[in-house]
């Protein structure tokens, strides 16, 4: 038999056991989970996976499996940024002028917000929805957005169909263009009732201050400044030609005076001279007298005064004086004291003379009478120029103040009627500038976002549960790393 060597017994040294109570051990793993590689963990994590995802795609198939097709229809707004202006100019009247500044030049007020207002209105819902035959809770609410910096409106509503919504979209923009007029209009209107009563004020103060000019007109005379104006010119005039027609009569009055010295008669027996002689008969009957006043002086040089030839030819002398005498007084009308101092005599070259003293006399007389004549017009002109002084100032001022009403009651008229083409002060130019869209397809439900949704869901689920399988060994790394950096704790050789 072999030799049996026994050897001494060796015993290894256990821990102790320490016994851990059991809710201990149970709190203790729900927070550190268990190992990776236990797959005993595996079945509680699919079930709650199954729980999750159920929850999640539960409502998503309901929601796309219940929820009515809704679509959308989209239209676009603009609002110009120019302004407007307009005027009117009235021929010796004034000028009416209207203008209206750029919707965007006030600052402190937006017109785009003013119409995203006015068209999210309650009396423009119920318009739109009375036009389809609805009610405004049927109708729907449009979404309006606002482009900053830009003059654009978009404006979204949604509907049952494409038809339906682009429908929708046409009534509620044609029930705010509708409202947009009909609140200009009220604009145009009210401006007009409040101008009304300034400008029956100024018709009554023009057809007054009318009534009062005729009123002085027909007292006085005197149509217009103006007239007056031409009866002190007249006036003046006058008072210029008296001067002047003064300086002539004295002229004329000088050389007939001069050439009555010179010839020694007047200017009345010149022209009866003048007259005579140029009468046949008393030429002859003149010629007659010379002869026998020649024979005379003959016989009165032969004869003595007593001879009887001589007396003769003194009585033939005498007749022949008597008739020329008589002949004269026939033709100038003359008394017998004019007829002495008449020189019935040949004129011979005195002709020419007595000639100018007619005619200047006559000349003389006319400036006369023109004289005299045009005194008592001037006289008459300066009484009527002394009394219209006061009517014309006053008639002056009252056709000046009518001007003035007439200028004002026109311009304040032209500006009524030009403020009705100024309708976009208040509410300014909107324009369609994309009109009410066809929806191709439903904007609601959104099935790709809904599928999108569930799948980040469930990949969110997935993601969660395998952070809790490895959630262990995580913390442990995180304990690990935790002493390690505490201070005085060696760090052990790998």
């Amino acid at each position: 038999m072999p030799h049996l060597t026994t050897r001494p017994a060796r015993f290894v040294k256990l821990p102790p056991i320490v016994r851990v109570p059991l809710r201990e051990l149970s709190v203790s793993r729900l927070f550190r989970g268990g190992r990776p590689t236990d797959l005993g963990r595996l079945p509680r994590y699919a079930g709650i996976f199954a729980i999750g995802a159920t929850c999640i795609w539960a409502p998503i198939s309901s929601y796309l499996a219940t929820a009515p097709l809704r679509y959308t229809s989209q239209l676009s707004l603009i609002l110009p940024g120019s302004g407007a202006s307009s005027s009117v100019s009235l021929s010796q009247i004034g000028q009416a002028s209207s203008f209206a500044n750029s919707a965007f030049s006030n600052g402190s007020v937006s017109p785009t917000e003013t119409y995203k207002r006015l068209m999210g209105a309650e009396r423009i819902l119920d318009a739109a929805a009375g036009s389809m035959g609805m009610v405004s809770r049927d109708f729907g609410q449009a979404r309006i957005e606002l482009v900053d910096l830009t003059g654009l409106i978009h404006v979204t509503i949604t509907g049952n169909s494409p038809e339906d919504a682009q429908d929708r979209s046409k009534a509620l923009l044609a029930a705010f263009f509708s409202e947009i007029e009909a609140l200009r209009t009220n604009e145009v209107s009210m401006r007009e009732d409040s101008g009304r009563s300034a400008i029956e004020q100024y018709r009554t103060s023009v057809m007054q201050t009318r009534e009062e000019i005729s009123a002085l007109q027909r007292e006085s005379g005197l149509i217009s400044a103006d007239q007056y104006d031409a009866l002190v010119a007249e006036a003046d005039a006058l008072a210029r030609a008296t001067r002047d027609l003064s300086v002539t009569l004295d002229e004329k009055t000088k050389a007939v005076e001069q050439l009555q010295a010179a010839l020694a008669t007047s200017p009345r027996l010149a022209a009866a001279t003048l007259r005579l002689h140029a009468d046949t008969q008393f030429v002859a009957l003149t010629e007659e007298m010379s002869l026998r006043a020649t024979e005379l002086s003959q016989l009165r040089g032969r004869f003595g005064e007593k001879h009887p030839q001589v007396a003769s030819a003194r009585a033939g002398h005498a007749a022949a004086e008597t008739e020329a005498h008589l002949r004269a007084r026939q033709l100038t009308g003359l008394s017998d004291g004019e007829l002495a101092t008449l020189d019935i005599s040949h004129v011979g070259s005195r002709a020419g003379l007595l000639s100018d003293l007619v005619k200047l006399d006559s000349e003389r007389a006319g400036l006369v009478a023109e004289y005299a004549a045009m005194t008592t017009r001037l006289a008459t002109s300066e009484t009527r120029k002394l009394a219209l002084i006061d009517t014309a100032a006053r008639l002056e001022d009252l056709q000046r103040d009518f001007s003035v009403s007439e200028a004002v009651f026109a311009s304040a008229m032209a500006k009524s009627q030009t403020s009705k083409t100024d309708l976009y002060a208040s509410y300014p130019l909107v324009q369609v500038l994309e009109d009410p869209s066809l929806p191709s397809e439903p904007s609601s439900p959104r099935r790709k976002l809904a599928i999108a949704a569930g799948i980040a869901a469930t990949f969110f689920l997935f993601v969660g549960l395998m952070l809790g399988w490895l959630r262990r060994p995580l913390i442990g790394t995180l304990l690990h790393e935790g002493r390690s950096a505490a201070p005085g704790h060696a760090v052990p050789a790998e």
